[in-house]
């Protein structure tokens, strides 16, 4: 048999409804739609860590990160040596598991790291290229667009071989050290050597590559030195191969009677610039080169928009 409600069991239930509408509304205005959108997760991907100049890219985008702590969150990582392409690609897939926004690359190789990025860009993630342009033609056949934010490094290694070959005379004997052949930064630094042999009318008698490390570069130094005793001028694709042409021609007692030159600037090679040990480097601003790129991708996180951007590269003399 059914109650009728007193005016009082009225008034409760009616004051219970309102209150849950309340709680409700409440419920939904704090709800996803309305909370605060997460910090966007930026990646940094370098090449061997064991490069001072990498290093030095590494403390200048923690620094600019700590400085936006409140904008994005910075991941890095990078590789132990410069052929470790596998472990970069895995890097790549691992940063893509952890479902970060932005991956931020310094390739080891210019085509190898192409098929990740592809999957990178498929799962929604922006991707930057820093320091070492991934191949345009690999780019194209993969059916992405990754812009280039970074130094002409072709000018640059320009710039750097004409103020050792000043130092020489028409016809000297020169030979460059470069980097990983398949590296887009090691073959733009090569053919900026070349043009500055090419134009002092110097003798190029060998080309052979250092792999970007100390320890390969003194090798091959060694061995060209040995092979070749009126060698002039070593011109080397980095500092670190540089230091260890030095080291070679330290060894063979043929110091002041070779010249040096390098690219990057890191901290190491700066007492042989004044020494004159080494004539010439570069300096890409290694500890801005990660900022720049993280920018571009925190602006592409929000227009969308691709495009290369190109970045200071300065000759640095004794």
């Amino acid at each position: 048999m059914n109650h009728p409600m007193s005016p009082r069991t009225v008034l409760c239930v009616s004051a219970a409804a309102a209150i849950l509408c309340l709680l409700a509304a409440c419920g939904k205005s704090a709800g996803p739609s309305a909370a605060a959108p997460a910090k966007p997760r930026v990646a940094l991907v370098m090449k061997s860590l064991a490069n001072e100049f990498f290093g030095t890219m590494a403390e200048g985008a923690k620094k600019h990160a700590a400085a936006h702590a409140a904008d994005f969150d910075l991941v890095v990582n990078g590789i132990k040596n410069e052929t470790d392409l596998g472990e970069q690609v895995s890097l790549v897939e691992q940063m893509v598991a952890m479902g970060v926004n932005a991956i931020v690359i310094a390739p080891a190789d210019s085509k190898a790291l192409v098929p990740v990025l592809k999957r990178a860009r498929a799962a929604g993630i922006v991707v930057v290229n820093i320091d070492n342009r991934l191949d345009p033609a690999a780019l194209k056949d993969a059916g992405i667009a990754i812009p280039f934010v970074g130094p002409d490094n072709r000018a640059g290694a320009a710039a750097v071989g004409r103020a050792l070959t000043k130092k020489l005379t028409k016809g000297d004997a020169v030979a460059i050290i470069e980097g990983i052949p398949t590296a887009d930064n090691g073959r733009q630094r090569r053919l900026g050597f070349e043009d500055a042999v090419k134009e002092a009318g110097l003798d190029l008698i060998a080309t052979q590559s250092g792999q970007w490390e100390m320890e390969r570069a003194n090798t091959v130094a060694a061995s060209l030195l040995n092979a070749h005793p009126h060698l002039k001028a070593l011109l080397c694709a980095n500092d670190n191969m540089a230091l260890g042409a030095v080291a070679a021609i330290k060894a063979a007692g043929r110091e002041g009677k070779v010249l040096v030159a390098g690219f990057d600037h890191i901290s190491a090679i700066k007492p042989l610039l004044a020494s004159g040990a080494v004539v010439a480097t570069a300096d890409q601003h290694g500890d801005q080169l990660a900022v720049f790129g993280i920018e571009a991708a925190r602006e592409m996180l929000k227009t969308k928009a691709t495009a290369d951007r190109a970045t200071p590269v300065d000759l640095i003399t004794r």
